[in-house]
């Protein structure tokens, strides 16, 4: 008996695969903008299929113990071609496998019924994302290992454990690093291109190696779409500044035996000043909030079979942006009589060939690579009473390689169903190179690895086979090997596990070890050494004392082990609603950090005295000297050892541990209403973490404190939608933190900013015409998105500022948009 409500035709191809213990594969493409219909009843499989694709055009083919959803082969040969995508799991190596972490799919309709627009929108919205890491508008009171604002870029920061310990994939391959982080720049795509986004917020080591420490996010291109879209955005802050401007193209083409599709978007962003901020025009007047972006986005994306059973794919990107921000360089912030304008230039690109080959058992063997480069140029310009002179300039390069062989398919069939197995092998390199005008400042490395990994997925029994013991039980097993040279080998195993003891409840439980090597930066990063009057660093009296920090050669990777139970309730009495609770738990191990984030307290907090060298003479302060490639007097006096009473050493180090455990609630509800479709969802968050740098040392919560996580974020939606219309009202709410860099802590409100999107749709409104004269006509296959961003202009509060530069609220949790009215038109032609 299936109890299936209305929704994507994606979800439910996914809900029959798993209630049935088959494979069922289909081109994303194909089922992206179909809906699947409601069942209520007692069907087999192969019913529910026709049911489904009844309308369609589509067509399902059985194949090896699953179906092919696909166009009709005009041959009438049947059977799964190597460019069969499957239905992508990003949590698994193995086609159509079960996964036994949490899950959250982002799928390209959704995302525009929610009035977004880019990856970057999409992300502020995900509770379990945090806004730190390598990302837009970061201001300079942030602790560089919270994050910064390096070219205007986007990146995915999972459990607030930093942008380098969430990996990221297009199409299940890697990117290049942006800028000085292993972060992955999103921002890169563009978004006409885009088919969905996975998200995995689990340790997936095992199955993709270094960086998946918090989870895996995976960005599924577009590919079989026939014509051409093209679309219009405008927005803009009721308050000032913040105007948008969005403009793009796809256009693609099927045939029988490939598809080939392509897509360019320009955006434009004006600055936001904070003249315009009512909490910032007093406190840090001049200061540039939000900075000025511009970019142009392409991609490209290849399919063709080359052969019966023989596929070549083909992904190109291509990015390039402008950002620019200004800063005061005087406490009144007067910009007429010092200021310092930033200026930076980033430009990237990519390519990800394939070859599958598909072999009998249902095994598809993959020979794939990838090659990535970004270049990120920096430099500014100072102006002092009307003279201008250059600031310090650089660029900063990236560039990934990547060859794999890989295959999956069935081993052995069990009562249960059939056993399958991933596994694979290859090389992957990474360059990092910075040039700087500054002496000592470049640094030019790389970095090899060598991996092997395999995954099992076994269903060990099925339903109405053991019904004593329950409907379902399936076990995932994973491992991978890596070794890279100088720094280290790693072996990461996980295992899953998936329990259904009756149709309506299932439990699910992984638990894992992932890792993250230490970025060439991290490693490489020439030292600094700056000399302040040492009350700037927390000393009680006078005297001057040496900063130093920098890289550290001697890095070993960080690990944690990753665990996570999940409850997963979806009634038959109850139609169209689910609740899945997850809890997570990561013990994160020789986590690199520079040791002490708030330097003004080097000097007056005890727990970083391991690190402070009191009343050094001149011998170990001319040691500290000869580490620096560059000396800054920040002192407002000439440099005496005799009145240094401190050397503050705050290079990167591997620290003693960080725990990171919490709960994920998600929710959905939907049932017919007036014609349409009513559907409530929620996606809630709750997190604690902990950091102890040392044994011995105190521990130190992070999580509620100011640049890190909030312990609460949830978004909650309610949307009606039916052939026409589609209304969303969705609230995010980005609870409270806790200034703790004074010694009386401070308390900075929450945010609840409230979305409200309107969109229709003109070509399904004309439903008494047929398809040739829509197409005819001049308002045929136009959509009209209107969208109010933060309609009741909800503000974040503002926080104690030490610097004219700073930025005058925590910049990694709230933002300084306000509302935001914006309107999308787009056309299919």
């Amino acid at each position: 008996m299936l109890h299936l409500s209305a929704q994507p035709l994606f979800g439910t191809l996914r809900e029959l695969g798993q209630i049935f213990a088959v494979n069922i594969s289909a081109d994303d493409a194909d089922i992206a903008d179909l809906s699947g219909r409601r069942l209520d009843g007692d069907y087999t499989l192969q019913e529910a299929l026709r049911v489904l694709l009844v309308g369609t055009g589509l067509k399902a083919r059985a194949s090896g113990d699953g179906f092919v959803i696909g166009l009709p082969d005009p041959e009438g040969q049947g059977g799964e071609g190597p460019g069969g995508e499957g239905i992508v799991v990003t949590g698994s190596r193995i086609r159509g496998a079960a996964v036994a972490s949490t899950t959250l799919t982002y799928e390209r309709e959704a995302m525009r019924d929610a009035g977004q627009s880019s990856v970057a929108e999409v992300l502020r919205a995900i509770p379990q994302n945090f806004g730190g890491g390598q990302n837009a508008g970061v201001g300079y009171n942030v602790p560089g290992g919270r994050g910064v604002d390096l070219d205007g870029g986007s990146s995915i920061n999972l459990r607030g454990l930093g942008s380098d310990a969430t990996l990221t994939l297009l199409d299940g391959r890697r990117l290049s690093y942006a800028g000085v982080t292993q972060g992955v720049d999103v921002s890169a795509i563009p978004f006409g291109a885009i088919e969905r986004i996975d998200v995995v917020p689990d340790g997936a080591s095992a199955l993709f190696g270094s960086d998946a420490v918090a989870g895996v996010a995976n960005i599924i291109l577009r590919r079989r779409f026939d014509g051409l879209e093209t679309s219009a955005r405008l927005a803009g802050s009721t308050d000032g500044g913040n105007f948008q401007q969005q403009y793009g193209a796809t256009a693609g083409r099927t045939w029988q035996s490939g598809s080939v599709l392509a897509s360019y978007e320009f955006a434009r962003t004006t600055a936001i000043e904070a003249d315009r901020r009512s909490y910032a025009e007093t406190r840090t007047p001049g200061v540039t909030l939000a900075p000025y972006l511009r970019h142009h986005n392409a991609a490209l994306v290849v399919r063709q079979d080359l052969a019966a059973n023989l596929t070549f794919d083909l992904d190109l990107l291509y990015n390039k942006r402008w950002w620019k921000q200004t800063l005061p360089l005087n406490a009144s912030g007067d910009l007429a009589v010092s200021r310092v304008d930033f200026a930076r230039k980033s430009e990237a690109w990519g390519a990800a060939p394939s070859l599958t080959l598909a072999l009998p058992s249902d095994w598809l063997v993959t020979l794939g690579s990838s090659y990535g480069w970004n270049r990120s140029a920096f430099g500014g310009l100072n102006t002092i009473g009307g003279m201008r002179t250059e600031a310090s300039s650089g660029v900063y390069r990236n560039t990934t390689g990547n060859i794999e062989l890989s295959g999956t398919g069935r081993l052995v069939e069990l009562p249960g169903g059939s056993v399958k197995a991933a596994l694979g092998g290859g090389y992957r390199r990474s360059d990092f190179r910075r040039t700087g005008s500054a002496p000592g400042a470049s640094i030019e490395a790389s970095q090899d690895s060598y991996y092997a990994f395999g995954e099992l997925a076994v269903p060990v029994f099925g339903e109405g086979q053991l019904p004593a013991l329950g409907e379902r039980l399936d076990l995932s097993l994973a491992a991978r090997y890596e070794r890279y040279p100088g720094v280290g080998s790693v072996v990461t195993p996980k295992i899953g596990a998936i329990y259904a003891p009756t149709r309506d409840i299932s439990v699910k439980g992984s638990w894992g070890r992932s890792y993250r090597t230490p970025t060439l930066y991290e490693q490489f990063r020439p030292a600094t050494v700056l000399l302040y009057a040492a009350p700037v660093l927390g000393a009680s009296g006078g005297g001057t004392a040496l900063l130093v920090s920098g890289g550290n050669r001697d890095l070993r990777p960080e690990r944690s082990t990753n665990w996570s139970a999940t409850l997963d309730i979806h009634p038959r009495a109850l139609e169209g609603f689910n609740l899945e609770i997850s809890y997570f738990d990561i013990r994160y191990r020789d986590r690199i950090v520079t040791p002490i984030p708030y330097t003004a307290q080097s000097l007056s907090n005890a727990i970083y005295a391991p690190y402070v060298t009191r009343d050094p003479d001149p011998d170990e302060q001319a040691d500290a000297l000869a580490r620096g490639a560059t000396f800054t007097n920040y002192s407002g006096a000439a440099y005496d050892p005799a009145t240094v009473i401190a050397i503050v050493d705050n290079s990167n180090i591997n620290a003693g541990r960080q725990t990171v455990r919490g709960v994920d609630v998600l929710a959905g509800y939907r049932f017919d209403l007036g014609g349409g479709v009513l559907r409530a969802a929620f996606n809630g968050s709750y997190i604690e973490s902990r950091q102890q740098i040392a044994a011995g040392q105190a521990v130190t919560q992070m999580a509620g404190t100011i640049f890190n996580p909030p312990h609460y974020r949830a978004r909650g939606e309610v949307g009606w939608s039916d052939e026409r219309f589609s209304l969303l009202a969705a609230v995010n709410y980005i609870g409270p933190v806790r200034d703790v860099r004074s010694a009386s802590a401070r308390r900075i409100g929450a945010m609840a900013p409230v979305d409200l999107t309107l969109r229709y749709h003109l070509e399904r409104n004309d439903a008494g015409l047929n398809h040739a004269n829509r197409r005819s006509t001049l308002f045929a296959g136009i959509d009209v998105i209107a969208s109010i961003q933060n309609a009741f202009n909800d503000k974040p509060s503002p926080i104690a500022v030490r610097a004219y530069t700073d930025t005058p609220y925590d910049s990694t949790n709230y933002s300084p948009f306000g509302r935001v009215l914006s309107l999308t038109v787009s056309k299919k032609w």
